[in-house]
């Protein structure tokens, strides 16, 4: 009973949390860890223990899994070389720091002072990921702070066990036992039988998922049973679990389009989001309750109060220091010297190198090393070392990311870029579909029907893209939406009537519910990301590569002839949506949305390729020949 009004008032917690973070705009996982430690003072919250089986069996393996498969595999690749440096790299030049520090402070062993350096040397996959996504990174950086926080776990849990045999704190390994060819044969079998690993669970994944997934359930379920399926033989052979997952996460997220049905990619989601969400909050809970028993432990230590806190507060400055002193000089080397990076701008590696927030692990971690003995007098004190790490990374440089990156300019994607971009991709594949329905074994009358609708959805697509001219108040889109949510409200309450009446079996009326539930969820997810698109401002059309020749031999800019409005519908009388410039005539015409597509109507008399949104905000331009964006 103890343990299951705990796990409710942990879930209790991270609600509220949670809900008072998004009231007053507040990252959840700070508010969660001041609660956390609040809580840990006051006399009626129990004392929770945080194992490390918990967290490196319990809690590690799905945080992981969840954050892999939302991961680009694509990305990942590209992005390789930086993640490497900072995941192997910067995490044994902040270990080696750390060491060299406390050695001085506390005259321990150069091993067991490696060891804690080890331990607070990787920043988290939970806090990067939390972080990030608050504050809204270029995903770019988003995914080099994701694949960098996936993969550092790894180097630094090899390197503490390496450390603690060095130091005889390890079983079955004398002090010193320890070879420099040993230790490079245990990294390699970590990361490569790791990753083996990882690729065979994944391609077991892959033929069940081909073979018996027919149910989104059963797929919900064998996706849940994955991270555990990878790190556990991982671990067990010496492996590194956390590549395992890790690994068998992006080649499952890469894979996923092809070998699951949609629904069971949306019950997959859905599910893994709810228990993302619960996770990774809790996490930062547990982390603040822990602080008053390690404070308490501490204090029976022979060390004096100065030394205690000169090494965990020079320990906090230490790891934020060596950030920047590793990041710099490595992406300095990268673009000038390898020259295997793209140029990317100077406020990027600021925020990068700022961005290094320590979590679970850490502390995990930190409550791996052995007990109290002659050869490691200081635990408690260690331990506390590394809460204080923890707590203060993600106190100072939690709070002061999102301000930084706002002044330095560093911003993510423009929604309205992302929205340009996912028009051009529909139109693509709009334009595949329909070649295959030219050849399709239909009537006339399914053949339009289909073209009709195949054509709504991309006009949708590009309605999204400027603001409403003309007459009209809205956008046809945006009036079919309204209107067929106003349909479905009715529809909804009339399903319910019949169930009130007992006139409809249950089983029935929840088929019939879950179909209007869907198409309500796809509406207001239209809604959502026009409310973020009214808000945010088009990239300059000359930061966007031209794709096509009729696109780089165009001018950037015309005067329109008729500058007011679609010249056809001013003559006519008729109402446009949005309007399009030629830039070889300045001819204004008025987009597919429209009722008389004036635009294309121009490109078919006239065969001028180009023509450029005259939108306020907007500069894209679009070839009618080779049907691409710049």
């Amino acid at each position: 009973m103890e343990i299951a009004i705990g796990l409710l008032a942990i879930a209790a917690t991270v609600l509220g949390g949670s809900w008072l973070a998004d009231r007053f705009d507040l990252p959840p996982p700070l508010v969660l860890i001041v609660v956390g430690i609040l809580g840990s003072y006051l006399p009626f919250v129990p004392e929770v223990a945080l194992s490390p089986d918990v967290v490196l069996l319990g809690i590690l393996p799905p945080l992981l899994y969840a954050a892999a498969i939302q991961t680009s595999l694509v990305d990942f690749r590209n992005n390789r070389g930086v993640i490497l440096g900072l995941s192997v790299g910067l995490v044994l030049f902040t270990a080696l720091g750390v060491a060299l520090f406390l050695r001085w402070v506390l005259g321990i062993d150069f091993a067991l002072a490696f060891a804690i350096g080890a331990v607070v040397a990787p920043p988290d996959a939970v806090a990067a990921t939390a972080v990030g996504r608050r504050i809204g990174l270029p995903r770019r950086l988003v995914t080099i702070l994701e694949g960098e926080s996936l993969v550092n776990d790894a180097t630094a849990l090899v390197s503490l066990r390496t450390a603690l045999a060095a130091a005889g704190l390890a079983s079955g390994v004398a002090a010193g036992g320890v070879s420099f060819g040993g230790v490079v044969l245990d990294f390699a079998w970590a990361s490569v039988g790791g990753a083996a690993i990882g690729v065979v669970v994944a391609l077991l994944v892959t033929v069940l998922r081909r073979h018996f997934s027919t149910e989104p359930a059963f797929d919900t379920v064998l996706s849940f049973m994955v991270p555990f399926a990878a790190y556990v033989p991982a671990e067990e052979l010496h492996a590194s679990g956390v590549i395992a997952v890790v690994t068998a996460g992006l080649v499952l997220g890469h894979k996923s389009p092809r070998t699951q049905s949609g629904a069971s990619r949306l019950s997959e989601r859905i599910n893994w989001t709810s228990i993302q969400f619960l996770l990774e909050n809790a996490v930062f809970l547990l982390i603040g309750l822990q602080v008053f028993y390690v404070v308490d432990s501490a204090r029976a230590s022979t060390l004096s109060a100065g030394q205690i806190a000169l090494a965990a507060v020079g320990t906090l400055v230490a790891v934020l220091v060596l950030r920047p002193l590793w990041v710099v000089p490595f992406r300095w080397v990268s673009t000038h010297v390898l020259r295997n990076e793209a140029q990317a701008p100077w406020t990027h590696t600021v925020v990068l190198s700022w961005a290094g927030m320590r979590g679970v692990v850490t502390l995990a971690a930190a409550l791996l090393l052995p007990p109290t003995s002659p050869q490691n007098p200081h635990r408690d004190v260690l331990v506390l070392i590394a809460v204080v790490v923890v707590v203060g990374t993600l106190l100072i440089q939690g709070t002061t990311l999102p301000g930084l990156a706002r002044r330095l300019g560093v911003r993510g994607p423009d929604p309205r870029e992302d929205a340009l971009q996912a028009a051009t991709v529909l139109q693509a594949a709009t334009r595949a579909g329909l070649d295959v329905l030219e050849t399709a074994d239909v009537d006339d009358g399914t053949r339009e029907m289909l073209r009709s609708r195949s054509e709504d959805r991309l006009n949708h697509m590009w309605e999204r893209l400027g603001p409403q001219s003309g007459d009209a108040d809205d956008t046809p889109s945006a009036r079919y939406r309204r209107a067929r949510m106003q349909m479905l409200q009715a529809e909804r309450a009339e399903v319910l009537r019949l169930r009130d009446e007992g006139r409809a079996d249950h089983a029935v009326l929840r088929v019939v519910l879950s179909a209007l539930d869907l198409e309500e969820t796809m509406l207001d997810r239209y809604d959502d990301q026009e409310s973020r698109l009214a808000e945010s401002e088009m990239l300059p059309v000359d930061t966007i590569e031209a794709p096509c020749e009729h696109l780089q031999h165009t001018e950037a800019c015309l005067p329109a002839r008729t500058p007011e409005g679609c010249e056809e519908c001013l003559r006519d009388g008729t109402t446009w949506v949005h309007l399009r410039l030629c830039l070889q005539c300045g001819h204004v015409g008025c987009c597919d949305s429209s009722e008389w597509k004036h635009a294309t109507a121009h490109f078919h008399e006239s065969q001028h390729p180009v023509m450029r949104s005259i939108e306020p905000g907007e500069s894209w331009r679009w070839c009618f020949v080779d049907e691409v964006v710049g």
